[in-house]
């Protein structure tokens, strides 16, 4: 991959922002109008904030820990799976970034691990 800067995140960041503001002052009759542009925003924030995470120039939350060690350790968890970690037990999720035009289709899956009691 590319080597992102803190810079680069805030960039990206300004351009969500900029995107995000023109959707919600549009006055156009058209909900799927700027659509594209903020979708390409958001991915490219997720993206950078990710590599910053990776490279260590961006601290990890506590939770992003975890994940991380379990990512390393279950890296072909299914859906719904169940893992015992350090005592704990972890469950894989996955949840829907961004949909397809129609909103039939996920075009951009996120995934995680939750604590299951």
């Amino acid at each position: 991959m590319t080597d992102f800067t803190i810079e680069d995140l805030e960039q990206a960041k300004q351009e969500l922002r900029r995107w995000e503001d023109r959707w919600v002052y549009s006055s156009a009759n058209n909900s799927y109008k700027y659509r594209e542009p903020l979708n390409a925003a958001r991915s490219s924030v997720r993206t950078i904030e990710t590599e910053l995470k990776r490279t260590g120039l961006l601290p990890r939350t506590p939770q992003e820990i975890i994940e991380n060690a379990l990512d390393k350790r279950f890296p072909n968890a299914r859906s719904r799976e169940i893992v015992e970690y350090e005592g704990e037990k972890y469950q894989r999720i996955f949840t829907p970034l961004q949909f397809s035009r129609s909103r039939k289709t996920v075009t951009e899956w996120g995934k995680n691990w939750k604590l299951v009691e």
